[in-house]
């Protein structure tokens, strides 16, 4: 049995949903960012619990099929962007019908409906996140990071990256750096 949780986009809300399926005493198979699997069928009473036991966390336990879905779309491009190596060969709109298998231009719409962007738009907020983890880390130069998020070109990124912060990357690192200062020094 699947059950879906809203918000849940980082290893730490997977340890808190761990921690709140073992306190009800559900084993689980899995457990992947807005999924968790778990063995047997659970009782209204303890979906109850653990929704109310999730929301005290900010987790949302979702039963409507769009929110689901649209949550199912989220967490793919949260795992591709932010917690994958590798980016996947193929385009964004195959990878996302692929990995959820739906017809892309009815995630797209629905996705739009309900959140009021595109999954384009959404990819963009997230890969721009993205570079200014990689900028703050400093191990990667702007042509790596370009590269390592399948950007066409340095350029491309920075344009896309002053268009989403109004900062070009050089001068948010620049910043990044003087308001925490030399963090080695600590």
């Amino acid at each position: 049995m699947f059950l879906y949780v809203k918000y849940m986009v980082s290893l730490r809300c997977k340890m808190v949903v761990r921690q709140e399926l073992q306190k009800l005493g559900l084993q689980y198979v899995h457990i992947e960012l807005g999924t968790i699997e778990i063995l047997e069928e659970i009782t209204e009473v303890q979906r109850a619990q653990l929704r109310k036991n999730l929301k005290a966390y900010g987790l949302e336990l979702l039963d409507d099929k769009r929110k689901i879905i649209i949550e199912k779309i989220k967490a793919a491009i949260i795992t591709m962007v932010h917690h994958s190596d590798e980016f996947p060969k193929v385009n964004f709109s195959e990878y996302i019908s692929e990995k959820l298998g739906y017809d892309y231009t009815y995630l797209a719409t629905m996705f739009s409906e309900v959140k009021g962007i595109t999954i384009q738009q959404f990819i963009i907020i997230h890969k721009i996140e993205r570079v200014k983890e990689l900028l703050l880390y400093d191990e990667l130069n702007l042509t790596e990071i370009s590269y390592k998020l399948r950007y066409s070109s340095v350029a491309h990124l920075s344009n896309q990256f002053k268009k989403v912060t109004g900062l070009t990357p050089s001068y948010y690192k620049k910043l990044k750096k003087k308001r925490f200062g030399n963090l080695e020094d600590l």
